[in-house]
């Protein structure tokens, strides 16, 4: 019978890139099949759950470190700032997961359904087994790869009723949150999906408050408890990570991916990148490379 670790592994040796992330056809879901240990991958993550099926790796939120390996899921229930590392994986046994973006708007959709959540830890990172529905639900959705005249017709109620499941398991309570019909969760989201849409141009709080619908003083309050960051850190984590990105992948230098990400100032940046980062941009640009070619 084919399993979740064999197509995974198939679709990751076909179509993973050089940084081992395989996408799909589906929307919000994509594959990493890594062959060697690897750290230092910022990013401020969307809400998501990653099924673990081979290998294993760390992730660090406010300096909490989670740990997760094959037959565990990582749940990520608010854009939070997190550093990934892949701590086991070979070419022989790849660290081989799958993520999938939680759709808010199915998410919403299930809870009124489904009824509000129940008491529970509002934690916005969390690992647990993955449940056995879950990962069936998971396989059969990946069965429709195979089958792209199916994805049309087919993919829609399969990735539904994988957000059933997870409301359903043990995330469920975390999940439910982000269904609350004009909760704080979906308010600050709407502040989030202008932020990530426009991080390159200077953004007042009080516009992100207006689009979340609240004040100003209650925004900043309701943004860093949901986020752990103020509104301008998360800008400059998401300016930052743009920037490591253009000089890694498509070569600019540190002056021009700085403009292009919004900032004014190189030596501004360069001072922003190091604490982020722990390294200046040229050096950190280097060592990227370097690995990439040792991989």
């Amino acid at each position: 019978m084919t399993t979740l670790l064999d197509i995974m592994d198939r679709h990751g040796r076909l179509h993973a890139d050089a940084n081992g992330i395989a996408t799909t056809p589906i929307p919000g879901l994509m594959f990493f099949r890594v062959t060697t240990p690897r750290g230092g991958a910022h990013a401020i993550a969307r809400p998501l759950v990653c099924l673990v099926v081979q290998g294993a790796k760390q992730v660090t939120m406010d300096a909490r470190d989670f740990q997760l390996g094959s037959g565990e899921s990582l749940l990520i229930t608010a854009d939070v700032p997190i550093v990934s590392q892949i701590t086991r994986a070979s070419h022989a046994s790849p660290y081989i997961s799958l993520v999938l973006e939680l759709d808010l708007a199915i998410v919403a959709e299930l809870v009124r359904e489904m009824g509000p959540a129940l008491a529970g830890d509002a934690d916005p990172v969390r690992v647990d087994p993955t449940d056995g529905e879950v990962a069936a639900a998971a396989l059969r959705l990946l069965h429709l790869l195979d089958r792209p005249a199916a994805l049309p017709v087919l993919q829609a109620p399969l990735i539904r009723e994988m957000h059933y499941w997870l409301l359903a398991g043990r995330h469920g309570a975390a999940i439910r949150r982000l269904g609350w019909p004009d909760g704080h969760a979906q308010r600050i989201a709407r502040a989030v999906a202008l932020l990530r849409a426009e991080f390159d141009k200077p953004l007042p709080v009080s516009r992100l408050a207006e689009a979340a619908g609240m004040s100003p003083s209650t925004f900043h309050q309701h943004f860093r408890a949901v986020t752990s960051l103020s509104p301008l850190q998360f800008q400059k984590q998401l300016r930052l990570i743009e920037a490591r990105r253009l000089m890694a992948a498509q070569g600019a230098s540190a002056s021009t991916a700085a403009f292009a990400v919004g900032y004014e100032s190189v030596p501004q940046f360069t001072r922003e990148y190091g604490r982020l980062f722990g390294v200046p941009p040229v050096r950190d640009t280097r060592a990227q490379r370097e690995k990439a070619r040792a991989a």
